[in-house]
Parts: C-alpha cells; sequence; structure tokens
C-alpha cells in the first residue's frame, strides 16, 4: 500500500493552513466541520478536534484545511499537526465514513484577505464559474443569481466571480469580523443547493477576453498581443490569488503605453499602483524591451 506523505501549504489567510496529500481523502465530495459533534461521520476530524487549537476542519479531494484559534501560531504547531496526520493516514484509519452521509453534502467556502483592505476573498472547493464576471451593482446582476442575491446585503458594493471564488467589495459602513461568517455561509449554502451563480447568457456582460478573441475582433497588432500572452501567462495568475483580474485595454504605439483594467480586488486597492509601477510595468519593460514605455491602469 502506498504510503501517504503531507505538503504543509500556507494560505493567505493566516489563520488557515493547508495539509495537501499524495492521495486523495475523498470520493470527489467535500466536508466541513465546525466542532467534534458535526464531525461524527469523519474519526479524522474528531481526532484533530482533541487538538484545543483547531477551530474548523475542512477535508475536500487530497488536502485538509485546519483552521485554528488565537491561542497559538502556525508556525509553532504545524510539524507536529502534520506528522499526526501522516501516522493517522498510514495506519490506515478513515477520514470520513463517506456511506453513511446522503447525498447532499455542503460545499467548502473559506474566506481570504485580500490586499485591497475593502475586498474579502470567499475561495471554494469547487468551480463556480468558467471565467471572470465583475458586477458593480444588482442592476448589472441581471444574470446573476449569486451576485444579485449579495447585493441584497446593504454592505456589498461589488462582487466579481472567478473560477472557484467570490470576491466582494464592501462599503465603510461595516467591518470585515462583523460580516465576514455571514458572506461565507450564504455562499456556501447557495453554491450547495446546486445553484448556477451565472446564467448560460452570462458571456454577454463577461468584461473581458481571450487573445485570439481579441485579435479576431480587433484586429491587434503583433505588440499588443505580446503583450496579451505576458499578461495571461504571468500577470493574471498572480493577481487572480488576490482576489483580482487584469486585463488588455490598448497600447498606444506612439507614447509607448499600456492601458490596462484592474478588477476585483484590485480596483480601487491602495496597494495596486505599487504593483502596477514595481511588478506589472518593470516586466513588460524587461520583456518588451523599448516597446513599453509606461503602464497605466483604469478601475474596471
Amino acid at each position: 500500500m502506498k504510503e501517504y506523505t503531507i505538503t504543509v501549504v500556507p494560505t493567505q489567510n493566516p489563520t488557515i493552513l493547508k495539509f495537501e496529500t499524495n492521495q486523495n481523502l475523498t470520493q470527489g465530495n467535500n466536508y466541513e466541520f465546525k466542532n467534534i459533534d458535526e464531525a461524527k461521520k469523519s474519526p479524522l476530524a474528531q481526532q484533530l478536534f482533541y487538538l484545543p487549537f483547531i477551530k474548523t476542519v475542512y477535508i475536500s479531494g487530497n488536502f485538509i484545511a485546519l483552521e485554528r484559534f488565537d491561542i497559538v501560531e502556525w508556525e509553532d504547531v504545524k510539524d507536529e499537526v502534520a506528522q499526526q496526520l501522516v501516522e493517522y493516514l498510514n495506519a490506515g484509519e478513515p477520514v470520513v465514513l463517506e456511506e453513511a452521509i446522503g447525498k447532499k453534502v455542503p460545499v467548502t467556502v473559506y474566506a481570504e484577505v485580500t490586499p485591497n483592505p475593502s475586498t474579502m476573498k470567499f475561495v471554494a472547493s469547487r468551480r463556480i464559474v468558467p471565467e471572470a464576471f465583475e458586477f458593480k451593482n444588482i442592476d448589472d446582476a441581471t444574470e446573476s443569481e449569486l451576485a444579485k442575491q449579495l447585493f441584497h446585503f446593504p454592505f456589498v458594493k461589488q462582487v466579481f466571480l472567478d473560477e472557484n471564488y467570490v470576491s466582494i467589495s464592501k462599503y465603510e459602513m461595516a467591518e470585515w469580523d462583523e460580516i465576514t461568517m455571514e458572506l461565507r455561509e450564504f455562499i456556501r449554502d447557495f453554491i450547495a443547493d446546486g445553484k448556477e451563480a451565472v446564467t448560460p447568457n452570462a458571456h454577454a456582460i463577461k468584461l473581458g477576453s481571450a487573445p485570439k478573441e481579441q485579435e479576431v475582433k480587433e484586429n491587434l497588432d503583433n505588440t499588443s498581443l505580446q503583450i496579451i500572452d505576458i499578461l495571461e501567462e504571468y500577470v493574471k495568475p498572480a493577481v487572480a490569488s488576490d482576489g483580482g483580474n487584469i486585463l488588455f485595454k490598448s497600447y498606444e504605439e506612439e507614447s509607448k503605453t499600456v492601458n490596462v483594467i484592474l478588477q476585483g480586488a484590485c480596483s480601487g486597492c491602495p496597494s495596486s499602483t505599487y504593483t502596477l509601477k514595481n511588478g506589472i510595468e518593470t516586466m513588460l519593460k524587461n520583456m518588451m524591451g523599448d516597446k513599453v514605455n509606461e503602464v497605466v491602469a483604469l478601475n474596471g
């Protein structure tokens, strides 16, 4: 029998740590347990709750994510937890008694802070949309039931959806520690009910398009296409991890200026100017030579 190994992976939420395994732990299902009573169907989760600092246990696919109380720091206990998990799994002990659980299993959703203090990223354990969508108000959300319902919360300002996460920007009327749990549970319940986040017609309101589509629609020059390829390959994954998105807008050959659109957590973020100048602009200059002089961002 193949032995289990554990890789410790940090998340952007300092209270949550992922322990990735080299083998699947469930039959494609996702589980969340908030206390030992909820964990009756998971012997592994029950064992973990005997650790006094464990607040929530997430089990999904090939990883276990643990949320801690503030009584300890992960740096002090992560190695001990990883060792305990390895020993438990290699002893052949059960992870979840899946045959005893009904067909409807709640999806796992956890919150991650972003560089933008007004935006929080809610990450799901399954894909919720095929591509990126941004909604600035409830009128924009006619093709997204999830976004529309989120706008019913008076503190929700903007909603950004991409792949497996929802980025929510709030008004200053509320603090994150007061509303994060409510939003996380709402999003989790929405997905668990099998509802579609966007309608099949939502492509009509999708912002941005793939390089090949832009080439056909706009007959972009080679320099613009090179810039798009660099943004797609090197920049988008980084900004997506922060709950945002970047789109190519235009290239001005005479001034050698690249115009981009920032969306999600990147839109209006206090640190976005620094990232733009010291990250994206520097990268494009290095990779494109004298073809790029400046990068200018527009908020999505």
